[in-house]
């Protein structure tokens, strides 16, 4: 496997706030043909670019990586006995939604209920006081 990464020199001028930020960089990786296709298949049922599916992927990815390795250093302060605050509050759960709403996504989501990705532009639902989204089809089983 190899990886290569391009960059673009920054402009001159600082972009505008309001500005999206722009995609500068671009990194080519080998993967089998077999999760090439995968990608494609589930990119096409999206009905987004491969490019999008992956960006998204890593992104959420990152995330995730971040959130275990805070709470690994919190389990291990408690468990050293280091430290003195109380914990950070838990994140909430399907058990906490008062209600669903449904909403037209915004920005690409993953369902909280069975990790589906779920593309911008298509039907969600949103529980009520939270920030958890689940997809159309757990909506209809948690009805």
């Amino acid at each position: 496997m190899y990886h290569t990464v391009t960059r673009k020199r920054p402009p001159s001028e600082p972009p505008v706030d309001d500005e999206p930020e722009k995609k500068e960089r671009v990194i080519h990786t080998r993967v089998p043909e077999s999760l090439e296709a995968e990608l494609r298949e589930r990119a096409q049922g999206l009905g987004i670019s491969v490019s999008n599916l992956v960006r998204n992927v890593l992104g959420h990815a990152f995330g995730l990586v971040g959130d275990v390795v805070a709470d690994s250093h919190a389990i291990a302060r408690a468990a050293r006995g280091d430290g003195k605050k109380s914990a950070p509050p838990a994140a909430p759960s399907l058990d906490d939604v008062i209600g669903w709403q449904s909403i037209t996504l915004g920005k690409n989501a993953i369902c909280t209920r069975c990790n589906a990705i779920l593309a911008r532009g298509k039907q969600a639902a949103i529980g009520a006081g939270t920030q958890l989204v689940i997809c159309p089809p757990c909506l209809e089983q948690l009805t």
